[in-house]
């Protein structure tokens, strides 16, 4: 039997403690019962195994990011909405290091088409992009150059990886600006499609 106070939820959100203090990566079902006092097959009651409770974690991080990202985003457009996705964006990966290494992992597909959190996630992207004229596919291919260059240099702050005596934050402002003049000149195809009149 299931003991009394342990539940699905407060599990997931224990582990996204415990991400956070030792790393995403060493979250265990065998940890998470020591905190609750109870034996690991119990856990089972509530989660199916570990993928199970990995895949919980990242909805919830993924969640909890895209409500500090919305609440920075709200009433701005182009560059000021770029820039304040950005730096939400990056403090919640240095704030959280375990929930938001969660965020990384490939999720079901099926999964991410039922969580209310991944597509908040989508809709606030995506609408902030097409702010600067962008269509499919060029939607996708902006999304992940903001991706691949928020998680690229998050990662690389994270570990203390840049050296260099610039400050880390300047250096971050300047590749935000230089990713807004990459989006207001984005390639485009066809004679139709002209780049957008968007304030610096």
């Amino acid at each position: 039997m299931a003991r009394a106070g342990v539940t699905a939820d407060r599990l997931t959100a224990a582990a996204a403690e415990l991400a956070d203090e030792v790393g995403f990566e060493n979250v265990s079902l065998s940890a998470l019962a020591r905190r609750f006092g109870v034996k690991d097959a119990s856990l089972y009651s509530h989660v199916r195994n570990l993928q199970d409770l990995r895949t919980r974690v990242a909805l919830l991080a993924g969640g909890e990011m895209i409500d500090r990202i919305a609440v920075a985003v709200a009433g701005r457009a182009g560059k000021d909405a770029l820039a304040a996705f950005a730096d939400a964006y990056r403090e919640y990966a240095l704030q959280h290091p375990g929930r938001y290494a969660a965020t990384q992992i490939r999720v079901d597909r099926a999964l991410v088409a039922d969580s209310p959190a991944m597509r908040r996630t989508a809709e606030i992207t995506y609408g902030m992009l097409r702010a600067y004229g962008l269509e499919e596919p060029d939607l996708t291919d902006a999304v992940r150059l903001l991706r691949s260059t928020f998680h690229g240099y998050c990662a690389l702050e994270s570990t203390g990886a840049f050296g260099a005596p610039r400050d880390v934050r300047e250096s971050w402002e300047r590749a935000v600006d230089a990713l807004h003049v990459a989006l207001m000149n984005w390639p485009r195809n066809g004679p139709d499609r002209q780049p957008p009149q968007l304030s610096p």
